[in-house]
């Protein structure tokens, strides 16, 4: 599956640098630019604990560490993981399944979101239980609209 991810990478256009109201960084539900909810959706406190399951090139996370929150981004794609690190060096980026990252650790996450990421890829009854272990708040997932 992470070979599929990094050709993905490979072939897909890179974010631009700048949305239509000018910011650097933004949060996309959709494959469409600058469409859907705000990251208000998540409900987050100020300082929230954020994990995104499929982070791929970083965007989204980007958006949701510039808000102030304490975001991880987890991904299977080695080539997504590093676009990442490259364009968004302070992020929080793990290089793995999100089942083993959440199964590995004891912290309460306040919010997690996957776009178009592990939701789609992993087994729900075992990506669920394992959300649901470390949840104390929104879980969000999006599709394609």
């Amino acid at each position: 599956m992470a070979g599929s991810w990094d050709q993905y990478a490979q072939d897909r256009t890179p974010r631009r640098a700048r949305n239509a109201a000018g910011a650097s960084t933004w949060f996309n539900w959709t494959q469409y630019p600058d469409h859907g909810p705000s990251l208000e959706v998540l409900n987050l406190s100020p300082g929230a604990r954020v994990l995104d399951l499929g982070c791929g090139k970083g965007g989204n996370l980007a958006r949701v560490c510039t808000e102030g929150h304490r975001g991880v981004g987890v991904d299977v794609s080695a080539l997504q993981v590093a676009h990442a690190r490259t364009r968004w060096p302070h992020l929080a980026l793990v290089l793995g399944d999100a089942v083993t990252y959440l199964d590995g650790g004891e912290e309460p996450i306040d919010a997690t979101y996957s776009v178009f990421g592990a939701h789609w890829f992993v087994e729900p009854d075992l990506l669920l239980p394992a959300v649901h272990r470390r949840l104390r708040g929104v879980l969000a997932f999006s599709y394609a609209p």
